[in-house]
């Protein structure tokens, strides 16, 4: 191995790769190496069709459904901790606070279901999603919240 990163070293200092033909240009990895040869055709027209395969597409979707719940469930403790410093009543405030803290526990528990789902789709353990935890998304909202 040493040797050939000496070769590479020695070639890159005396400019042999300086004008190579598509330089600066972007890679075109259209076609996936490891993709097997019968699906590649199948595979090249669905993506140029705008479709995906399932588990790509669940993973999005999940992603997309925690961002929103996580927005959510941030809108309502900001929605709190306004209402208690404008002095609102108490008991009205947390009343709603629980309510939204409902939902997003509920929220989670689909999620959750989801995740598993998919991860059971996912082709290797690589791209599994974590399940959602709810203590440590309630730490995240006040680490957050107290930080800013």
């Amino acid at each position: 191995m040493p040797k050939i990163d000496e070769h590479i070293r020695q070639a890159q200092q005396e400019g042999k790769f300086e004008n190579l033909p598509g330089k600066g240009q972007p890679l075109h990895l259209d076609e996936n190496p490891l993709e097997d040869p019968d699906w590649r055709l199948a595979s090249h027209i669905l993506r140029s069709s705008g479709f995906t395969l399932p588990w790509i597409e669940a993973r999005r979707e999940i992603e997309e459904e925690v961002e929103e719940a996580r927005a959510a469930l941030t809108r309502a403790w900001n929605w709190r901790n306004a209402g208690l410093a404008e002095n609102q009543p108490f008991d009205q405030v947390e009343a709603e606070w629980k309510r939204a803290l409902h939902t997003f526990v509920s929220q989670i528990g689909n999620l959750n279901r989801r995740i598993r789902d998919y991860n059971l789709q996912a082709p290797s353990e690589r791209f599994h999603l974590r399940r959602l935890s709810l203590e440590a998304e309630m730490r995240s909202l006040v680490d957050r919240k107290v930080a800013l």
